[in-house]
């Protein structure tokens, strides 16, 4: 009954929501669709011996493997001159006379402060390398606000709450999230808006996007604050989580940024599981060798053994553990125990083991892993039983509900209402662009209706992506998880 009461306040909040939204613009996109490599579902395990689980990580200077290496790599692009990072990549593996992992190659291509992949640059939308939910249409954003909202009331709406977003590309789901919350004062004046970004370009554009101004006046600590005209809510920028004050009930949306974190990858090989690393060719290029011993990430491997059953570890070859992400989600439940509120999560993945899923993607088209890093995105698959482990793990005060499809999550909360309500006042080009955008966001496959250019078909995502909520029992359970 609870559940029911709460699924039905969902949907009176997403109602009373876009009853009082004024919409922006449906974005007409003129890109091809983005579409995802299939992946191999015959994910991948490390075993240890009893010794191995007890020997101390290997030393970090490492001997070199090739000869149980699977599938290899093969480089089809012609020889270029060095870019920095690629000169950064081969001096590290020089200074550490061995390779490195997945793991550190995947954060210097992605956040290098000189010539990281997202620091100097807009890489999203159709001019970018590929688009997101809220680059797809604004329903998405305005989806989000209303999951937002039902939490922030089944929290006893508190008089002041840190909003806080992970990885907000350029701040388009905060922006159409305050856009159709600007009505609600009372949700809007309890807000301080928290942007976790590394990036300073993406800072920019999250600034400009999210119509800020700075205050003439300082706050009483002495900063000048940022205010966000959509709502009249204090905005502010940090570095990472950590740095986001405590003390203050939570809510934080992670959408698409657990796929970047890095991933170190393991294969089994004939004497055991090695960490696949990266090292540079007699002919100084790119490619993946085996460690011939444990590393320190295969702590984090045997951790998620010990979460899988062994029906699982026995069927696989392969497996991706993402130590990043389990810290992360720890750190997340542990703020939202002692704090109050609640975390959702919605990205591509699946909910259990991954295998050897991380793609490079460089307008709109998959590219070799090792090909001209820093100049195409890397991104693997979410594990979404190892977040539901890990938070579970980091408190008893939080309770985990999903994973389910990004179709069923925005059906619930409403998007089948806002829709038909865009559709009532707009042009035939727009009414394409809603029908294109709701498909791609709610859809499976191919798009039945599509008559344009085949290398255009839409893609639905709905169930290719998956949501899932933390939240502090005292919350109940979040809509619209059952």
């Amino acid at each position: 009954m609870l559940r029911r009461l709460v699924l039905r306040q969902a949907l009176s909040t997403s109602r009373r929501y876009l009853s009082e939204r004024s919409s922006r613009p449906p974005l007409l996109s003129k890109c091809a669709s983005f579409t995802s490599q299939s992946q191999d579902q015959s994910t991948t395990f490390i075993e240890h011996s009893e010794n191995d689980r007890d020997s101390p990580p290997a030393p970090v200077n490492m001997s070199i493997d090739r000869s149980g290496l699977y599938n290899p790599t093969e480089h089809s692009h012609e020889p270029t001159s060095d870019s920095e990072l690629i000169k950064h990549l081969k001096s590290i593996i020089k200074f550490r006379g061995g390779p490195i992992s997945v793991a550190e190659y995947m954060e210097e291509v992605l956040t290098n402060p000189k010539a990281g992949f997202y620091i100097n640059r807009d890489v999203f939308g159709a001019e970018g390398d590929f688009i997101t939910s809220p680059e797809v249409s604004q329903m998405f954003g305005e989806m989000i606000g209303v999951w937002t909202m039902c939490l922030w009331e089944q929290m006893g709406q508190p008089n002041k709450v840190n909003l806080v977003e992970l990885g907000p590309g350029r701040g388009t789901l905060m922006a159409d999230l305050l856009r159709g919350a600007s009505k609600f004062k009372n949700f809007t004046d309890a807000l301080n808006i928290r942007m976790v970004e590394c990036s300073p370009t993406l800072q920019k554009l999250q600034y400009s996007n999210l119509k800020c101004m700075d205050e003439d006046s300082t706050s009483e600590n002495g900063i000048k604050r940022t205010i966000s005209m959509l709502a009249g809510a204090p905005i502010s920028w940090h570095a990472s989580l950590d740095q986001v004050p405590s003390g203050c009930p939570t809510i934080i949306l992670a959408h698409e940024f657990y796929d970047a974190l890095p991933v170190h990858q393991f294969q089994r090989a004939s004497h055991g599981w090695c960490e696949k690393m990266i090292d540079v060719t007699d002919d100084s290029s790119f490619r993946f060798v085996l460690s011939p011993r444990p590393t320190p990430a295969s702590l984090y491997l045997m951790k998620r053994c010990k979460w899988a059953s062994s029906e699982e570890i026995e069927k696989l070859n392969h497996i991706e553990v993402c130590p990043t992400a389990m810290d992360l989600t720890h750190a997340i439940a542990k703020r939202i125990s002692s704090d109050g509120g609640g975390a959702l999560i919605i990205d591509y993945g699946l909910n259990g083991v991954v295998s050897d899923s991380l793609q490079a993607i460089r307008k709109h088209k998959f590219v070799d892993i090792l090909d001209d890093p820093g100049t195409a995105d890397l991104s693997a698959y979410v594990d979404f039983a190892s977040i539901r482990q890990s938070a579970e793990e980091a408190s008893e005060n939080v309770s985990v509900h999903g994973p389910i499809t990004q179709s069923q999550f925005l059906g619930s909360l409403g998007i089948n209402f806002r829709v038909e309500a865009l559709l009532q006042n707009c042009t035939e080009e727009q009414a394409d662009s809603l029908r294109t955008g709701y498909w791609r966001l709610v859809g499976e496959g191919e798009a039945p209706f599509w008559e344009g250019p085949d290398e255009q078909v839409p893609i639905g995502m709905g169930t290719r992506y998956l949501a899932m909520s933390i939240v502090n029992k005292r919350q109940g359970v979040p809509a619209p998880f059952e």
